[in-house]
């Protein structure tokens, strides 16, 4: 179904773990310091927890991608790489791929991820705050971002930056967690996400941030179909649609950059 619509040393840490009642604390500093705990056994748990589904989600991204030599990808809080490595591998020769996140542990397994002799060892991974990308407007014929974009502290900011950089004509993509309609799968996985999820990701990937709390709660806060889709018009994109995996549990947004916003001076914000 488908509708319209340069290194620098690591973070320091936030050291309060709590938030007030009735809020979900997305500041950087709490974001990036529970990513940095939870580091080592991130993949382990992604694919434990979505009993691998997360791999065919971002292969089915991937293949939307219209790809053409010569033109460099950007991949934004790529986490541990996982997008941008599937990004590289199937990009035609001359594509430089880059992934960018805010979390320097996450970036460390990127990086180790990188496998010699194939298009991922070329891949630049590099720390930057997704709400101000240091890179040139105009300068992507694709970016991306998958399970990170609810991680913004200001979506529409981190919209409007991802849309900066594409060049006109070019892609701008998001897969996200989404909530499910179809009756009956939308109570197991509400309840999975809510009661069993937390335990089990809390008790693989010890921290005193909650992150495996915090996963259902950003999920149900966040926007997702319709809602996003807007939240991507307003960001200045065009020829926006949304196609949901797995039932709704995930879905893959896309839109155009248009002519008219493109940056003909290519200066950085």
């Amino acid at each position: 179904m488908t509708a319209n619509v340069t290194e620098p040393a690591p973070p320091t840490v936030d050291p309060s773990p709590t938030e007030p009642a009735g809020e979900l604390d997305k500041s950087n500093a709490r974001v990036r310091e529970m990513f940095r705990q939870i580091a080592p056994r991130y993949d382990l748990m992604n694919h434990l927890l979505s009993l691998n589904i997360d791999k065919y989600w971002r292969s089915q991204a991937v293949k939307r991608l219209r790809l053409i030599p010569g033109v460099p990808a950007l991949d934004v809080c790529t986490g541990t790489g996982d997008l941008a490595i599937a990004i590289a591998d199937a990009a035609p020769d001359g594509v430089e791929v880059v992934g960018s996140d805010f979390c320097y542990a996450m970036l460390e397994i990127a990086r180790r991820k990188r496998v010699a002799g194939s298009r991922s060892e070329s891949i630049d991974f590099l720390e930057a705050d997704s709400q101000q990308l240091p890179f040139a407007s105009d300068r992507f014929q694709c970016v991306t971002v998958a399970f990170g974009l609810r991680n913004v502290a200001d979506t529409d900011r981190g919209l409007r930056e991802m849309t900066r950089v594409c060049r006109a004509g070019g892609q701008v993509m998001v897969l996200e967690f989404s909530k499910p309609t179809l009756p009956g799968l939308r109570q197991t996985y509400n309840f999975y996400f809510k009661h069993i999820l937390p335990r089990v990701g809390q008790w693989f990937a010890r921290n005193n941030k909650s992150a495996y709390s915090y996963l259902p709660d950003s999920v149900s806060r966040f926007p997702d179909g319709q809602a996003l889709a807007d939240r991507m018009q307003a960001a200045g994109l065009t020829d926006v649609k949304f196609t949901p995996l797995t039932f709704g549990v995930c879905t893959i947004y896309e839109g155009t950059k248009p002519e008219s916003n493109s940056n003909p001076d290519g200066d950085p914000q």
